[in-house]
């Protein structure tokens, strides 16, 4: 006889162990379904964790949860060739009893994270990959079928938080798989050095953290980030653009990834370390208007699989946990009041988002996305140059006079972008960023 389950869910990462755990404390019957060998063991990358929506899940998770530095410095890197210019935000206030924001190595948190899961009462398949959803003749979801003998399992709702590129919903045809231009991929190196030098060169003590956020001309004129975390003896470093970009140019992300750690701004920071881990991952980009339906008869869909990334303020491990907790509060409500998880009551899952933070913020950028990738060339080559030449000729003292100077900087701009490029470039970002 086939088992069945209150819900099955799909992944055991940020979402999927939100959602599981969300039902499994509510009493639920849940089945958790992760093709790697345990929860985390693909992530090998560093990431940042924000506690507040943590906290919310489990109240105590700083007792134990394997953390590895909290942040107390924000750096933004705007680059060319040579240099950088910097925007730099450092506050005493983040040394707080109960920090806001940490890095953590995902493959770590993410085991941990699962025992709360397996704690709180649901059962935890590892390397299983679940195949295809099962559909009855109305097209409602049933359950899944895995790789397992006998591997078809029922239940009355399906959680979908298979990441970014999950091909269980595609593949019933539930939403479309993301395009090229909404996904960026993104590379990572563990970069290992002695923690006290990682804290002298970043300013840092005990276990104090800094992440600094790049972008310019490392891109080569892509829609692209890079990044760098500290952790307690390693340094987390990538490079991440838009798929369709890196398709059209040929660039490949290790090559792009060397060149940023090449940069005499970053190399200093990387002297002497041992590189253990290197990963590719993909990264949904394409913000509100990318987001698929939530929900239908029998399944919900939250994380990476949902699109869910607010590229402009980097913040996704929060939305992936937010999302992952609401899927689970709406399937477990439902459970509760006797109702079936039909598409029109599982519509409470997507109120509870449109409502929540996760979907207001990326209402509020909905057009930053296209704007930053149609005008890619602009924003992170142009603008890089124009900006580290006007800084250059700013603090350089070579007795030219300063007005020449200023006539030097402002031709430059207007050679570069003419005054109706520049102004319809700042118009555009302003009505973007609103």
């Amino acid at each position: 006889m086939t088992e069945k389950f209150d819900a099955i869910v799909v992944g055991a990462g940020m979402a999927g162990n939100a959602a599981a755990l969300t039902m499994a404390k509510r009493g639920l019957k849940v089945l958790q379904l992760e093709r790697g060998e345990y929860a985390g063991s693909k992530n090998v990358q560093g990431a940042i964790l924000y506690a507040a929506q943590v906290e919310k899940l489990i109240p105590e998770f700083r007792e134990d949860a394997p953390l590895e530095r909290h942040l107390v410095e924000q750096r933004f890197w705007m680059m060319d060739d040579a240099s950088h210019t910097g925007l730099h935000y450092r506050s005493e206030e983040f040394n707080e009893e109960r920090p806001n924001r940490y890095t953590i190595i995902r493959s770590q948190f993410d085991r941990w994270f699962s025992k709360h899961v397996q704690e709180a009462g649901a059962i935890v398949l590892t390397e299983t990959t679940a195949l295809e959803l099962l559909q009855d003749a109305r097209g409602r979801v049933i359950g899944v079928r895995t790789d397992r003998a006998q591997g078809e399992v029922l239940a009355d709702v399906v959680v979908l938080a298979e990441g970014v590129n999950g091909l269980l919903g595609t593949r019933a045809g539930l939403r479309e798989r993301p395009t090229r231009e909404n996904v960026a991929l993104a590379v990572k190196e563990m970069h290992f050095l002695p923690r006290e030098t990682i804290e002298a060169r970043f300013n840092l003590k005990g276990d104090e953290g800094a992440v600094i956020e790049a972008a310019g001309t490392i891109s080569r004129g892509m829609a692209g980030m890079g990044f760098i975390y500290t952790n307690r003896e390693s340094i987390s470093v990538g490079l991440g653009c838009i798929v369709s970009d890196l398709a059209k140019t040929g660039h490949s992300p290790y090559e792009l990834l060397e060149a940023f750690k090449r940069h005499p701004s970053v190399a200093p920071l990387l002297e002497g370390s041992e590189v253990k881990e290197y990963a590719a991952h993909l990264i949904p980009e394409g913000g509100y208007k990318a987001v698929p339906n939530l929900y239908g008869d029998g399944w919900v869909v939250a994380g990476d699989a949902a699109q869910l990334n607010n590229a402009i303020h980097r913040e996704r491990s929060n939305l992936a946990l937010a999302s992952g907790q609401m899927a689970g509060e709406t399937v477990a409500e439902l459970k509760g009041r006797g109702l079936e998880p039909t598409a029109k009551n599982l519509a409470a899952y997507k109120t509870r988002m449109m409502e929540s933070f996760v979907m207001q913020d990326l209402k509020k950028y909905k057009d930053m996305p296209a704007l930053l990738h149609a005008s890619s060339q602009n924003f992170f080559l142009t603008y890089p140059q124009l900006v580290s030449k006007a800084m250059q000729n700013f603090v350089r003292v070579d007795g030219t006079p300063k007005i020449e100077k200023e006539r030097r900087t402002m031709k430059s701009f207007f050679a570069a972008r003419s005054l109706g490029g520049l102004l319809g470039d700042a118009v555009r970002m302003a009505r973007a960023w609103r």
